[in-house]
């Protein structure tokens, strides 16, 4: 829906911005996608064990690629990728669920400062609602919304068909669901939810 895919105004992101730091989320604006990048790796100590949420935010910024490629960090998805999901499923869970670090994206944030993440399968939920010690989301402007309704608006009729038809050609399954929805409305630990904020349109 174009609705949901036009970029936030300054005031909106400075609002949104505002009220997630206030919920406990420090929020952070940067003007593109690059400078994302270069913030996450100044963010993410070398060595660090880390876990990359599948994102098509993080595939487009290039972060993905450098976290599981390039050798500075533990990287968590490349171990998964290359163990048995039918004899090794427990570790497998354990494993992906409380990484030190979580680096993914949200589907909607609303200018009160509550996020939403929709899931098929719920993999990368818990390290986003507790199981990691860091969260990185990395969120282009066009995902904030103006309350809780418009963002649950956003995640059934504009995420799920673009995320269905991005899983129709990625896996050849007949779509997506939204099993899982995590709606985070504030962040107890001090410090543990960071925010991208960036001015394009990354992802849907």
């Amino acid at each position: 829906m174009k609705q949901f895919d036009k970029l936030a105004s300054d005031e909106q992101v400075q609002k949104t911005a505002a009220a997630l730091t206030a919920n406990g989320m420090e929020a952070t604006i940067v003007e593109s996608g690059k400078e994302a990048h270069e913030m996450i790796k100044k963010m993410i100590p070398h060595g660090a064990e880390v876990m990359t949420a599948t994102s098509v935010t993080l595939q487009t910024i290039g972060i993905t690629e450098h976290i599981n490629e390039s050798g500075h960090h533990d990287a968590v998805m490349p171990k998964l990728m290359k163990m048995n999901r039918e004899t090794e499923s427990g570790k497998m869970q354990k494993l992906g669920a409380a990484a030190e670090y979580i680096v993914g994206s949200v589907h909607a944030v609303t200018e009160d400062g509550k996020v939403f993440i929709a899931s098929n399968t719920g993999s990368q939920l818990p390290g986003y609602a507790y199981g990691s010690q860091h969260v990185i989301w990395v969120v282009g402007t066009q995902k904030i919304v103006k309350d809780s309704d418009e963002a649950m608006k956003r995640v059934y009729e504009h995420v799920l068909p673009l995320e269905s038809e991005r899983a129709h050609k990625a896996y050849g399954v007949p779509g997506s669901e939204v099993k899982k929805l995590l709606i985070v409305n504030k962040e107890a630990a001090p410090d543990r939810i960071k925010v991208i904020l960036v001015k394009e349109k990354l992802g849907f």
